[in-house]
């Protein structure tokens, strides 16, 4: 293969530039998916480590079984925060305020992680098997769509809550991420979240907001996984958590879409969708394992590729290796866990509603039609399904002395939308056809 595209403008061997700058570019994609990778065990309770650790290793994974072709980083998925928030939701402290771990539940979050995760790799699976448009058929924009808007409503009363410990430091963070995102350049425009909590954070300790003994009181290296977070299974947190992977399958195939036209290889034809699913689904399902957050292929970074133009999927590797290596030290994981609540809520108000813009972008891109009542009907159940029984904490289907097994929200509605889907006339999705108008859903792009 060349090192260039047909345009002479992409590198696809980044030997060629020299280890230093091959360190540099590693550098830089790590600094694009920092922000919004420990985001999510700051929003959940998570250990930052763990996450880092299994950001690390799942990239690698994704690479070993695709391959090595295809030049995706793998960060922590927001799509998960709604099934997080339903089994885990924190605890308040002295004051009040939600802010402890609910480190009882988080391992069970995790084992619906591990169980969303086997999901990609049953759908990989039917892929390989019947070939992609048959299999997607019963996942169209219509039912997916929905399903994500329904994330980020559910999510919008704990950004509320986090924001309001502190309004000045929140509207910072949502100032900063605003104004990169609209008006930066360059790599400013790609890590408007880091930049957010950066900013907000300077601002944090000239108000003196911010605690520093939980910094002194950590070790400067240690195992970032811990026995008592890994995870543990409950029917009920499995059957909150495991839908959620059909939003995130489809964030994971306009990822995969956006890659591919970024760097001019068609990795949705090969290595294939079946292998890419595969490798996501594996590296989540080991995150959730060991109690991290699940992963997904991360825009970020794809931001990164188009800016730099260097294509090489080793350089990919190398920031992978570099996330574990932070991975082992929990003096940064107690660095990062003194951002103030405030700070993680602003950013919140912007995410939780960037979440739900994304699927009705889903909807309005992928042309779907809601003047026809067949749409309608389903858009409609899957949004009042699931939040309407999201406030009455869910559907109980079997209660007894020692076991409840019980259905959030986010599950009824993805199971009716699944099924009204597949039994009403009209069904004309063709995924082969119409994927030339899916955009990324990646839950940490902006």
């Amino acid at each position: 293969m060349s090192n260039e595209n047909q345009t002479g403008q992409g590198i696809y061997d980044a030997r060629t530039l020299g280890t230093p700058k091959m360190l540099v570019l590693g550098f830089q994609h790590v600094f694009a998916m920092f922000g919004a990778t420990v985001l999510v065990p700051l929003i959940t309770g998570l250990s930052v480590s763990t996450t880092l650790l299994m950001a690390g290793l799942g990239t690698l994974l994704f690479h070993f079984i695709t391959g090595g072709r295809v030049p995706a980083f793998l960060g922590s998925s927001f799509a998960f925060l709604g099934g997080f928030a339903i089994v885990a939701p924190k605890l308040a402290d002295a004051s009040g305020e939600l802010t402890v771990p609910n480190t009882e539940m988080l391992p069970y979050a995790c084992g619906g992680v591990m169980a969303a995760g086997l999901v990609y790799v049953v759908v990989a699976g039917l892929i390989h098997l019947f070939g992609v448009s048959k299999v997607m058929r019963f996942f169209p924009p219509v039912v997916t769509g929905p399903i994500i808007i329904s994330i980020g409503l559910i999510l919008a009363p704990s950004a509320i809550a986090n924001a309001s410990t502190n309004w000045f430091l929140a509207v910072a963070a949502l100032t900063i991420i605003i104004v990169c995102n609209i008006w930066g350049k360059g790599m400013v425009k790609i890590i408007p979240i880091l930049l957010g909590v950066l900013g907000s954070y300077a601002l944090a300790l000239v108000t003196n907001q911010v605690d520093f003994a939980p910094i002194a009181q950590a070790d400067l290296f240690g195992s970032p996984i811990h026995a008592s977070a890994m995870a543990k299974f409950d029917i009920g947190a499995i059957l909150t958590i495991m839908p959620i992977a059909l939003a995130a399958m489809m964030e994971h195939i306009g990822d995969m879409a956006a890659i591919s036209a970024t760097v001019g290889q068609n990795f949705i034809a090969k290595p294939g969708l079946a292998r890419t699913l595969l490798g996501d689904g594996l590296a989540t399902a080991l995150a959730g394992f060991f109690g991290g957050p699940a992963n997904t292929t991360y825009g970020e970074n794809t931001g990164v590729l188009a800016l730099t133009k260097v294509y090489d999927p080793k350089v990919i590797r190398i920031a992978a290796v570099v996330a574990i290596v932070l991975s082992v030290s929990p003096k940064f994981d107690a660095i990062v866990n003194t951002i103030p609540t405030a700070i993680i809520g602003g950013i919140s108000l912007i995410l939780y509603g960037m979440i739900s813009a994304i699927g009705v972008r889903n909807v309005v891109e992928n042309q779907v039609d809601f003047t026809n009542s067949r749409n309608l009907i389903i858009a409609a159940v899957i949004l009042v399904s699931a939040l309407g029984f999201n406030s009455v904490g869910g559907l109980v289907l079997y209660q007894s002395a020692t076991l409840t097994i019980s259905l959030s929200g986010l599950a009824i509605a993805a199971i009716l939308g699944i099924v009204l889907n597949a039994i009403l006339p009209g069904n004309d999705y063709d995924f082969a056809r119409d994927l030339v108008r899916d955009d990324p859903v990646n839950f940490g792009r902006y």
